[in-house]
């Protein structure tokens, strides 16, 4: 069983990643942590607190990050993609519940001390939850289990970046924290638009989880009509990429994916701000040893949309 910690600008992806994990058998959901991205921190709290009420989700609810280490990188928020509330602009009805007393980042590191060595991390937003808890605790890479990150793009399968020509938007969105992060020593594996682009949804996948995935896969249904608005006026093609639920996929089936290993680095000014780099050499200029992650590099598409249908099947039972 995976004590698991899902850390999160919760929108579209963010919540079939979330309802993924939470009808996971193996998975032992501790703690949502929201973040700035998709929306702000006050909708995407409150949008973690909505489902954790409409799905009985027993997991506590923490806020995290409003904004980026760096305030001048903050950007409008995509509402074009996620919709102006970030779940697609459905009706929500105002959650009975409020977060816990504890940011974001002291949770991180409370159930880190709490469960040592067992926790797992699901980071699918900005990594600045991430690189805050690192600055109240260093030795936290030493107490985690595994960090699955869902951003960056490595040029894997013609995949660069989405919101600019190289940078992908949770990497984009405070880059000063992705390259902390990443250069932790944190037991991290980055999946990436390598892979998620390679993983895609269409309209029959979404009428399947609906017909067959209750409750659940009617709210995943109803909220992906925005999303697959944006990518059909976008690419022309009414489907979009499995992002989020992809670093779900990998935390529970490792084997759907093939991984390289080495440093990587966050370019952190400029105009290519937010590229990730895989870096051959394991020693910087000053000489100190560089941190080494796993990326994905391919993965087994029908491998992961099977998973993430088969489990949220479970929504019905």
């Amino acid at each position: 069983m995976k004590k698991v910690i899902f850390d999160t600008d919760i929108g579209i992806d963010d919540a079939m990643a979330l309802l993924f994990l939470h009808y996971a058998p193996d998975v032992d959901l501790r703690a949502i942590i929201s973040g700035f991205g998709n929306a702000s921190i006050e909708n995407t709290t409150r949008n973690a607190l909505y489902i954790k009420e409409k799905f009985d989700i027993g997991a506590a609810v923490y806020r995290g990050a409003a904004q980026p280490m760096r305030q001048e990188f903050l950007h409008d928020y995509p509402d074009f993609v996620h919709g102006n509330n970030g779940l697609g602009d459905i009706e929500i009805v105002s959650p009975r519940g409020t977060e816990e007393a504890l940011s974001g980042a002291q949770a991180m590191v409370a159930l880190a001390r709490q469960h040592p060595g067992e926790l797992s991390i699901v980071a699918v937003g900005r990594m600045t939850n991430l690189a805050q808890a690192l600055a109240l605790c260093p030795e936290l890479p030493e107490l985690l289990h595994e960090v699955v990150v869902m951003g960056g793009a490595f040029g894997f399968n013609g995949h660069t970046g989405n919101v600019t020509a190289v940078a992908e938007a949770n990497i984009a969105g405070d880059a000063w924290a992705a390259d902390i992060v990443f250069n932790s020593g944190m037991p991290l594996t980055i999946v990436g638009l390598d892979v998620t682009h390679e993983t895609v949804a269409d309209q029959e996948f979404f009428d399947d989880l609906r017909d067959r995935a209750g409750e659940a896969g009617t709210f995943i249904h109803r909220i992906s009509r925005c999303y697959l608005d944006f990518h059909e006026r976008v690419h022309g093609k009414y489907e979009c990429p499995i992002h989020d639920a992809s670093a779900v996929s990998y935390l529970l089936n490792p084997e759907s994916y093939v991984t390289r290993e080495g440093p990587v680095r966050v370019v952190t000014e400029g105009d290519n701000r937010g590229q990730t780099i895989l870096d051959a050499a394991r020693i910087d200029s000053a000489g100190n040893e560089l941190k080494a992650c796993k990326i994905c590099t391919a993965v087994d598409p029908v491998a992961v949309r099977d998973l993430f249908a088969s489990t949220l099947r479970l929504a019905a039972d």
